[in-house]
């Protein structure tokens, strides 16, 4: 069997699915890129047994059909070195052995039956769907992925939920301290339906889908899910439990407002962090009508930091503290020039809010204040 294909573009792929494999797997196919040629379409496959993406490629020149596998740093290594060049790889499908023919070399090495790929259990009949545009999707796992826990008591915290209800959309994503909360209300559904999407597949979707409005349709069961997007599809297992009532943490009165300069509080944060103690990074917040201060302190090191800077602020002063990590992960996933702070008081959860919000979406940030030590 031979094709044809374009250097640059069989890399581009191969590098967006080299993302799938483990450091370690149970089985050494799981090692290898999955090669299926079916007249001019060729089809490569990654898996790492709970997750498996697919890719289509168009190729060139194609002569017969037929299925190998070939380990994927031989030949991602031989690929991405290439500058943009037609490449023909012929196949001798009864011993697997590969030669990849370029302008001025050539490769030979052996890949093997790919007879033993795993695949994932197709979707039971009655699937659910979402359909939503390639770059909405892409924007809110970017925004929410942070914000996911790393627990073994509680995995259900480990990914991002998928909420769709008959309002609206929500993806959700939280570690017990902050917590993301995206709303579309363009997506809605007649039946409640929900999911948790693990972070590994969350951040090869993150990776491979296009800023574009082409439509990716996710199905799902209560197992697995498969998301089919341009250029190739995402099959991976969910997680299984019920996540928390993440609205019950939301408060619905917080009456303090300040407004306030995106990018200049990330950079008063980014000067006094250093400063704090090492174990807390913890920044206190002193806002009061047109300023805020905000500093940090370690006792142990004798160190401190202060600076203040303008704010426009509508109500009673306060002192508030926040770890100065968390403040600056959601400061810095949100895409706005002003954020809101909506306040209660030091001892409830404040809502960090984008002036102007996305199309058709309502997205909310929470973190939870930390105790003073006065």
């Amino acid at each position: 069997m031979r094709l044809t294909i374009s250097s640059t573009t069989l890399g581009a792929r191969l590098s967006a699915l080299s993302k799938v494999f483990n450091s370690k797997n149970s089985m050494p196919i799981l090692d290898c890129y999955l090669f299926e040629v079916n007249g001019n379409t060729l089809t490569i496959t990654a898996s790492d047994s709970e997750n498996v993406m697919t890719t289509q490629l168009q190729l060139d020149e194609v002569d017969g059909n037929g299925t190998f596998a070939v380990n994927n740093r031989t030949i991602l290594d031989a690929v991405k070195e290439l500058p943009e060049q037609p490449l023909t790889l012929d196949v001798d499908m009864s011993s697997y052995a590969i030669k990849v023919v370029y302008m001025n070399g050539i490769y030979n090495f052996t890949g093997q039956s790919g007879d033993e790929f795993p695949r994932l259990q197709p979707l039971q009949d009655s699937a659910a769907s979402i359909i939503i545009d390639s770059k909405t999707l892409n924007n809110d796992i970017s925004r929410s992925i942070f914000a996911t826990a790393n627990e073994e008591l509680r995995p259900v915290m480990n990914g991002i939920y998928f909420d769709l209800t008959t309002d609206a959309l929500a993806i959700v994503a939280s570690d017990g301290h902050k917590l993301v909360r995206t709303r579309n209300s363009s997506i809605k559904s007649e039946t409640q339906m929900s999911f948790i999407m693990p972070k590994k597949p969350a951040t090869l979707l993150k990776g491979v889908l296009q800023k574009n409005d082409e439509d990716v349709l996710i199905r799902f069961d209560e197992r697995n899910a498969t998301i089919s997007f341009p250029g190739g599809t995402l099959s991976c297992r969910l997680i299984e439990g019920r996540y928390p009532n993440y609205n019950s943490v939301i408060p619905q009165d917080n009456p303090n407002r300040m407004t306030i300069d995106r990018m200049v509080l990330i950079g008063v944060i980014r000067r006094v962090l250093p400063f704090a103690s090492d174990s807390s990074q913890q920044v206190r917040l002193h806002i009061e009508t047109g300023k805020a201060v905000i500093s940090s302190e370690d006792i142990d090191f004798y160190t401190s930091a202060k600076e203040e800077i303008v704010c426009d602020y509508n109500g009673t002063p306060m002192d508030i503290g926040f770890k100065g990590t968390s403040l600056m992960e959601i400061l810095n996933n949100l895409d706005c020039e002003e954020v809101e702070l909506q306040l209660a008081d030091p001892s409830r959860p404040c809502i960090i809010l984008p002036t102007q919000q996305p199309e058709n979406e309502d997205v909310l940030m929470l973190i939870m204040p930390m105790l003073l030590n006065d």
